[in-house]
């Protein structure tokens, strides 16, 4: 598999474990470092992150993906994701979000992982 071709499914793994709130798939593909920029500016660590999907402060129930564009430079890499995502986040309705997400990737001894994603709306 390519270095891109992981990335891309190491996206859609991230998705799966969040709608089934798999903690351990989500510890797996984000780096310890990983830090959520949400919409609103607020930034999550990657423990608070996971915590919130675990407790339910982020529920996902599905997710469609529409483009992930890849662009890898040696040891690190820039995925752009947008997928249609039905989401209920910080006590809101369930509600389908058009979401774009921007990941910086490193890659370690152990493959790649997600250190910094900023969202936003397409």
């Amino acid at each position: 598999m390519t270095d891109k071709e992981q990335i891309i499914h190491l996206y859609r793994e991230m998705y799966d474990a969040m709608v089934s709130k798999d903690r351990e798939v989500l510890e797996r593909v984000h780096d310890d470092s990983f830090v959520l920029v949400h919409m609103t500016g607020m930034r999550q660590p990657k423990e608070v992150y996971i915590a919130s999907i675990m407790d339910g402060t982020l529920n996902y129930y599905s997710a469609e993906h529409e483009d992930m564009q890849v662009d890898v430079r040696g040891d690190t890499a820039v995925l752009v994701g947008k997928s249609r995502v039905n989401a209920a986040v910080f006590g809101g309705g369930k509600h389908t979000w058009r979401l774009q997400l921007r990941f910086q990737l490193i890659k370690k001894n152990y493959g790649w992982r997600f250190t910094l994603a900023s969202a936003a709306t397409y």
